[in-house]
């Protein structure tokens, strides 16, 4: 069996967000064996990466949508993922982002990505809603998910179930935006 996916590439000023690939394994997995990796279900060792990243690159065709490799234009190594999901055990449907390495944060990058992630849901997808989940512990991703303009949801229901003490983070509707 032949599956063809169409993934979009999302353009910024300084990022290509494209669909993942087998070359990407290596940066994933390096960065899933880390400690960086603590807030997004890690550290993981090789085969249980690898079985995430193909997990990631599945939602594409199971949803037609999902995680974007980032990288630097003119470059194509993945420096990390960014994008959309809607698992059938999450409450709400999310957009989530991670850098690989220390190297390319506080320069924006998360934030474009993000941004570009964030537009795509309500412009092309046509959500109505969505969130970001966030470990409390991750004060880089709280940063950037209000930086964003989300808002924390006390009510929302945290998407993990072995981790309730989760943060959500509502995105607020374009109208809704300053």
């Amino acid at each position: 069996m032949t599956v063809t996916l169409t993934t979009p590439t999302l353009e910024t000023e300084r990022l290509i967000l494209r669909a993942p690939k087998a070359a990407d394994v290596d940066a994933y997995s390096a960065h899933f064996a880390s400690e960086r990796s603590q807030y997004v279900g890690g550290p993981r060792n090789a085969e249980d990466a690898w079985e995430n990243f193909a997990y990631e690159a599945g939602h594409w065709a199971m949803r037609g949508f999902g995680y974007f490799t980032m990288t630097l234009k003119g470059r194509d190594d993945a420096i990390g993922t960014v994008g959309h999901h809607d698992q059938p055990w999450d409450p709400e449907k999310e957009i989530g982002w991670v850098l690989f390495d220390a190297e390319h944060e506080g320069k924006g990058y998360a934030f474009e990505a993000a941004k570009a992630c964030v537009d795509h849901a309500w412009n092309v997808l046509k959500w109505d809603t969505f969130v970001s989940y966030i470990d409390p512990r991750n004060a880089a991703s709280i940063k950037l998910a209000e930086r964003l303009g989300a808002i924390r949801d006390k009510e929302a229901k945290f998407a993990n179930p072995l981790r309730p003490w989760g943060l959500v983070y509502r995105h607020p509707k374009p109208e809704a935006a300053i």
